[in-house]
């Protein structure tokens, strides 16, 4: 599907997401946020080791894992336990704040 042009520089993005991936709070939907999250969090933590200039292998080591398990964390395949995620922002010098949000 194409998006939908409103005007010459505005798109309808939530016309075409709920075309592809289904209505907020559909299963379809839900599924598509969960592997965007996946993906997103892998991308982090890819970046934060590529800037650290540690490999997957070193980092699996320091966290006590695998380096194929890092690998499929970073392309977003899995999503890490709480335990190994909070073991991997450590072993990477990051800072998670837990915040109430501004709504």
């Amino acid at each position: 599907m194409q998006l939908k042009e409103i005007n010459k520089d505005i798109y309808d993005v939530d016309a075409w997401m709920d075309e592809e991936y289904g209505r907020v709070g559909s299963s379809e939907r839900e599924e598509f946020r969960k592997e965007a999250y996946a993906y997103c969090v892998g991308q982090i933590i890819c970046d934060a080791r590529k800037q650290e200039k540690m490999t997957q292998s070193e980092l699996a080591k320091k966290v006590g894992t695998n380096k194929t398990y890092i690998s499929r964390i970073e392309k977003g395949v899995i999503e890490p336990g709480v335990g190994l995620f909070f073991r991997i922002i450590d072993a990477l010098g990051l800072r998670i704040d837990i915040v109430k949000p501004i709504v």
